[in-house]
């Protein structure tokens, strides 16, 4: 080990001192993670959150491990994965929050920023038609439509953020927004 908190430092030491209390190791951790657990958060939260909404949510993670080094289990991979893993599911709930919001704002009719480019589409009396016909998707199908449409996405960063490859995106793309249409017409919308 190259000094009390070098690069030599394992995993299973870091968490170690880590579950007793010892803040230098947290601090290690967040040195060396940091950017890794940035780069995954952004990819899912990109357009959709500020910058630091991404912060809050690799804070969380750092948190995360300092209330719970004993969920950490190297046989099961290392701890830059474990981490990774925490990342990318607070970064889902958190994208889904801020979408939960926008969502309602929209209901309410409450201006809200991003929304333009689907619901210009649909007149005003027809955005709750729309919201309920979106709650009508595929969990993964409705993300990508409120990803591409609301929030501007490209197919390559909903691909990161989704876990998909580019080209199932744009399938699945195409396919929700088929069920989308059909959906509105049994409704009543052309």
């Amino acid at each position: 080990m190259i000094g009390r908190f070098g690069k030599g430092m394992s995993d299973k030491e870091m968490v170690l001192a880590i579950k007793n209390g010892d803040e230098a190791a947290i601090a290690r951790a967040m040195q060396k993670y940091s950017k890794l657990l940035w780069s995954i958060a952004g990819a899912v939260l990109i357009n959709a959150a500020s910058e630091q909404e991404i912060e809050e949510c690799v804070a969380d993670v750092f948190i995360y491990l300092w209330q719970n080094p004993d969920k950490y289990d190297a046989g099961k991979g290392t701890l830059s994965s474990w981490l990774s893993v925490i990342a990318r599911t607070k970064a889902i709930d958190r994208y889904r929050k801020i979408a939960a919001k926008r969502e309602v704002a929209m209901e309410d009719d409450i201006p809200a920023q991003g929304f333009d480019m689907l619901t210009e589409l649909v007149k005003k009396d027809d955005k709750k038609l729309l919201f309920s016909c979106l709650g009508c998707l595929e969990e993964t199908e409705r993300e990508i439509i409120e990803r591409r449409y609301f929030y501007g996405q490209k197919p390559k960063e909903i691909a990161v953020a989704v876990n998909l490859s580019v080209k199932q995106v744009e399938n699945r793309l195409y396919h929700a927004k088929q069920k989308l249409c059909k959906l509105m017409n049994e409704r009543g919308v052309d």
